[in-house]
C-alpha cells in the first residue's frame, strides 16, 4: 500500500513499510524512510506506483478549470477527495483525487486551506477583491518590464517625471518606478544617476548636485511663506558719527560697520556696528520662526539661498546712505592703544559708504602700509588707525597672523552657455589674513567676547562657540575659546544671516532695555534650537565645499587643464596650489607633508564630482601652506 501525504508544505508518496494505526513507516520515492503519524496521510492507494502518482495528477490537475472548481464547490468546509467526487461525478482514482488536491492548494485566492486536506471556497467579495489585486499587481509587472527596456533604452519613461527627485535622492524601494530603475541599473551596470542622466532627467549637472541638497533641506522650496512686516525701530536716538563697512563685491547682507572719532590726545572712540533686526521682531513672530527654522544663510558659488526674506534685509542690512537700527559696541581706546573701557547702545547709525576688497586692497595692504605709503582714499586714515588697533588686539590674545593661507572667491557667469551647463566660472585667489581681512576679524572678536560677557554677567544663557582641547563645540554657557584666547565668544555680529547671533541679539536687546529675556537660563527652547543650528550650519558648510570642489572641477574642463601643481596633505592626498581643491593622486610615492608635485587631471566627470589624477614629478620645496579644514576659526565669521 502507498501513501500520499504532506512534509515541509510540499506533497509526497511513498510506500507503506509498517501500519501501527496510529503511525506508519514509509520509504519515500528518494529512498529514505521516515516515521509519520497517520493523521498526516492524505491518501492512502495501492496504484499507481507512488513515483507515478503526482506526475500522472499534475497532468490531469492541468485540465482542472479554476474558475469551475470555485463554481461547483459547496458552501461550507470540504475534502479534497469529496471535491473530486463531485467534479469528476464519480468515485475518484487515486490520480484524481491528487489532481483535485493539486488544484485546490494552487488557487490559495479561491480557496481557503482550513486543515490537512480540507478546504472552504473564498466568498465572492474577498475572492473579487483578491483577483483585483492579482491583476494589478500583473499589470505592475508589465508597467515595470517596459519601464526597464525604455531605461536600457536610453528613454524616460513618463512615469518617473513626477518622481525624478526622489528616485535621484531618496527612492522609495516599494514603488515600481524605483523597482524599474534599479533592475534597469543592474543589466546596464551603470548608478542610478548615471542612467538618468544616459535618458535626459539630469539637464545640468549643476542643478543635479544643488537638488540634492535642496531636497534634504528645502524640500517645501526655498521661497518664504506669508509674514507679518518687522515693527520699524522708533524713539532710538540717531549716532553722530559716519559708519562704514568691508565687506567683498557680493556681500548683501552687510551685518556690521564701523566708525572712528579721533580724540585730542591721540586715542579715539571705535563704533562697532551690527545691524538689529532683532529690534523688528521677536522670536515668536512669523520671521523669528522663518529664521527659526532656516537657521542660517546657505553659501555656495554664484548663489545663495537667505534666512531672511530680502525685503527684511534691505530694511536692515547696512547698505551706504541708509540710517539703520543697530547694537553698536563704543571702545574708549587710549593713544596708546589700549582698551580703557565700552558701551553698548541701541542707536539708528547712519551708513556713509561700503567700502569693498577689491577696491580697498590694492591700496591698503602690508606692502603700503609697511612702506607708509597708503594712498589716499575715503576712510584711509580710520582705517590705518583700526589697523594698528587690531595688531594691538591680536598680540594682546597671544596670536600671530598667519599670512600664507589662502581664501579663493568664485564669479559666476550665468549669463554663459558652456559645453558643462549654464554659467562660466571665474576662480579668484586671494590672500587670507590681509590687513583688512584682520582688522574685521579683531573687531569682531572684542564685539563676541565683549557681548558674550554681557550675557554672562547677566546670568543669561546665548550661543556660545567654546574651543577645548583643540575641539570646538557650541554651548549655551559661557566658555573659554582657546583657539581665539578669549574668555568666552558668542556669536552675535551676524544677525542676519545666522540664527545664533540674532538670538544672541535678542538676549542683549532684552538685556539693555531691561525687558524680560526671550530664553530664560535653562531655556530648553535654546538648548534645542543650539543644537539644530550647530547640525544645520555645519551642513550647510559641507554642502558649501562640495559645491566649490564641483566648479574647481568645471574650471578645469572649461580652462582645458591637464597638469595641475599641488602639496601633499598626507600619503596621495594633496591640494591644488591655485584652486581649493583636494584630489586623490595615483602612483604616489612616499613624500613629507607640504612636497610640492606635479599632476596629470584626467577623467574629470561632474556628474560624480571626481576627477583622476596621476602623479608626474616632485618639484622644488615652496613653504608649505597651512589651510586645512579643521583650522582655528576666525573671528570675522
Amino acid at each position: 500500500m502507498n501513501v500520499l501525504f504532506e512534509e515541509d508544505g510540499a506533497f509526497k508518496t511513498g510506500t507503506i513499510v509498517a501500519d501501527n494505526d496510529t503511525s506508519l513507516q514509509v520509504d519515500t520515492v528518494s529512498g529514505k524512510r521516515i516515521k509519520l503519524k497517520a493523521a498526516q496521510v492524505l491518501l492512502r492507494f495501492a496504484e499507481p506506483a507512488p513515483a507515478e502518482l503526482l506526475a500522472r495528477a499534475e497532468t490531469l490537475m492541468a485540465e482542472i478549470d479554476t474558475e469551475f472548481l470555485w463554481e461547483v464547490a459547496p458552501e461550507g468546509e470540504f475534502g479534497f477527495a469529496e471535491m473530486a467526487a463531485e467534479y469528476f461525478g464519480h468515485a475518484p482514482s487515486p490520480s484524481e483525487a491528487a489532481a483535485v488536491l493539486l488544484r485546490l492548494h494552487s488557487a490559495p485566492i479561491h480557496f481557503h486551506r482550513k486543515g490537512k486536506g480540507r478546504f472552504r471556497r473564498a466568498p465572492p467579495e474577498i475572492l473579487q477583491a483578491a483577483l483585483a489585486g492579482l491583476e494589478k499587481k500583473r499589470q505592475q509587472a508589465l508597467a515595470i518590464e517596459r519601464m526597464v527596456e525604455e531605461l536600457k533604452a536610453g528613454q524616460l519613461p513618463a512615469e518617473f517625471k513626477p518622481l525624478l527627485a526622489e528616485l535621484l535622492y531618496k527612492p522609495d524601494r516599494n514603488k515600481p518606478e524605483t523597482k524599474a530603475l534599479e533592475a534597469a541599473c543592474a543589466a546596464t551596470h551603470e548608478s542610478a544617476e548615471r542612467l538618468l542622466f544616459r535618458c535626459g532627467a539630469i539637464d545640468d549637472t549643476h542643478d543635479y548636485h544643488l537638488g540634492r541638497f535642496l531636497f534634504e533641506h528645502f524640500r517645501a522650496g526655498t521661497g518664504f511663506p506669508s509674514f507679518e512686516p518687522p515693527v520699524a525701530a522708533a524713539d532710538l536716538p540717531c549716532a553722530q558719527i559716519a559708519a562704514f563697512s568691508i565687506d567683498d563685491a557680493h556681500t548683501t547682507e552687510i551685518d556690521d560697520a564701523f566708525s572712528v572719532e579721533m580724540k585730542p590726545d591721540g586715542g579715539m572712540k571705535v563704533g562697532i556696528h551690527i545691524a538689529a533686526p532683532g529690534l523688528g521682531f521677536g522670536p515668536d513672530s512669523d520671521l523669528g520662526k522663518i529664521a527659526r527654522q532656516r537657521l542660517s544663510t546657505v553659501y555656495m558659488p554664484g548663489k545663495k539661498i537667505t534666512m531672511l526674506p530680502e525685503g527684511v534685509i534691505d530694511a536692515h542690512t547696512l547698505a551706504a546712505g541708509q540710517i539703520v537700527p543697530a547694537l553698536s559696541l563704543y571702545l574708549d581706546v587710549a593713544p596708546d592703544l589700549r582698551i580703557l573701557a565700552h558701551e553698548t547702545r541701541i542707536e539708528h547709525v547712519p551708513v556713509a559708504a561700503n567700502l569693498r576688497h577689491h577696491d580697498i586692497e590694492p591700496l591698503f595692504n602690508r606692502d603700503t602700509l609697511a612702506a607708509g605709503s597708503v594712498p589716499d582714499f575715503p576712510f584711509r586714515d580710520a582705517l590705518i588707525r583700526l589697523w594698528e588697533l587690531a595688531t594691538v588686539l591680536e598680540v594682546g590674545r597671544g596670536q600671530t597672523s598667519q599670512q600664507n593661507r589662502k581664501d579663493y572667491n568664485f564669479r559666476i557667469d550665468w549669463e554663459a552657455e558652456t559645453a558643462y551647463g549654464k554659467g562660466q566660472v571665474t576662480i579668484e585667489e586671494r590672500p587670507r589674513g590681509s590687513p583688512l581681512d584682520m582688522l574685521v576679524a579683531e573687531l569682531m572678536i572684542v564685539a563676541n567676547s565683549t557681548w558674550g560677557a554681557l550675557l554672562r554677567d547677566a546670568k543669561l544663557p546665548g550661543m556660545y562657540r567654546a574651543q577645548t582641547a583643540g575641539k570646538a563645540r557650541m554651548t549655551t554657557v559661557a566658555a573659554p575659546h582657546e583657539g581665539l584666547g578669549v574668555d568666552c565668544y558668542a556669536w552675535s555680529t551676524s544677525p542676519l544671516r545666522r540664527f545664533a547671533d540674532l538670538a544672541n541679539q535678542w538676549q542683549l536687546i532684552a538685556l539693555l532695555r531691561g525687558d524680560k529675556p526671550p530664553f530664560p537660563p535653562k531655556s530648553a527652547e535654546l538648548m534645542a534650537a543650539l543644537r539644530d543650528f550647530e547640525l544645520t550650519y555645519a551642513s550647510y558648510a559641507e554642502f558649501q565645499r562640495q559645491m566649490e570642489h564641483y566648479w574647481c572641477l568645471r574650471w578645469l574642463l572649461q580652462e582645458e587643464v591637464s597638469e595641475i601643481t599641488a602639496q601633499v596633505l598626507k600619503e596621495n592626498i594633496v591640494r591644488c596650489e591655485t584652486l581649493p581643491l583636494i584630489l586623490k593622486a595615483t602612483g604616489m610615492p612616499t613624500l613629507e607633508r607640504g612636497a610640492r608635485v606635479r599632476l596629470a587631471v584626467a577623467d574629470v566627470d561632474l556628474l560624480a564630482a571626481t576627477a583622476q589624477a596621476r602623479f608626474l614629478a616632485v618639484l622644488a620645496a615652496a613653504d608649505a601652506e597651512e589651510n586645512d579644514a579643521n583650522d582655528v576659526e576666525e573671528g570675522a565669521g
